[in-house]
């Protein structure tokens, strides 16, 4: 009978411990539906909190996850991969990933339209307030990064510039820096040569490093050797930049625009993001 109360305690023990690494390897997804005035209506994200969260009164640094376009409404959910990624980098953040995309209206590039489609603004200012409010978040751009792919790399871009105030670490996964129809291939003209400018980053070059010396912001952007759409584009920009003194950091690694290459390297690329940010306290 000792044995085999001893061989039950064991077995305890051991589901007990099996189900806290599983715990500390496998994300919990918390959903939320906000209301946004910036698109007139519901907003959905993705909420990912530390494993330690619920046990201490810390505050957390925040990385905003812009999923790729076009996309359904619910493709928020897919940030999994990157709470996995965060976890296995042992690095300690709240994960946002805000819905970027509606069923009727899957591709607005992250940008404000008008009435009921202001995209950028649901997200810098509706997103953002509620993260602040309802979780213990390191509030003010020293606790924030922005990270998006595809399309989401170039909206994150785009509101990191438009909003410096508001985030300190800018990454872009596989993106672009000027708004592109759904394929990818062509620029939109967004009917003037202002609204151009504004959604371009490249316009954005020459007062960068003014502005980055002002609010220091840490710029990453990643892409693949075989991205076709994306590779020169991004070599371009890093030139740019190159050329006009701007501090960033540009990688081209193996793979092309794909989901392999993103979940092979998230681990790094977001512990670069979060070792740029606030630490939790």
């Amino acid at each position: 009978m000792r044995i085999l109360a001893a061989v039950l305690v064991l077995a305890a023990l051991t589901m007990t411990t099996a189900r806290a690494r599983q715990s500390n390897t496998q994300p919990d997804q918390l959903r939320r539906a906000i209301y946004s005035h910036a698109v007139e209506g519901r907003l959905r994200l993705a909420v990912y909190l530390p494993a330690d969260y619920a046990g201490n009164r810390r505050r957390y640094p925040v990385v905003y996850f812009l999923h790729g376009l076009p996309a359904a409404a619910s493709s928020y959910k897919g940030a999994d991969f990157l709470a996995r990624a965060l976890i296995a980098s042992g690095r300690q953040a709240i994960i946002v990933a805000p819905q970027g995309a509606r069923d009727n209206d899957s591709d607005p590039e992250y940008l404000d339209w008008g009435p009921g489609r202001n995209w950028e603004t649901a997200i810098t200012r509706d997103v953002v307030g509620y993260v602040d409010s309802h979780f213990r978040t390191i509030p003010g751009r020293d606790g924030r990064a922005i990270v998006g792919l595809s399309a989401g790399g170039y909206g994150a871009v785009m509101l990191a510039l438009h909003h410096l105030e508001a985030f300190s670490v800018v990454e872009s996964w596989s993106g672009y820096f000027h708004p592109t129809d759904p394929a990818g291939r062509s620029a939109l003209d967004l009917g003037s040569p202002s609204a151009n400018a504004k959604a371009n980053a490249h316009a954005f070059v020459g007062e960068l490093r003014r502005d980055m010396a002002r609010k220091p912001t840490f710029f990453a952007f990643y892409v693949g050797r075989g991205d076709a759409r994306f590779r020169a584009e991004n070599r371009l920009f890093d030139r740019e930049l190159t050329q006009a003194r701007v501090p960033h950091l540009f990688r081209i690694y193996g793979g092309g625009h794909e989901q392999a290459m993103w979940t092979a390297h998230a681990k790094f690329w977001l512990a670069v993001a979060v070792d740029h940010l606030a630490k939790p306290h």
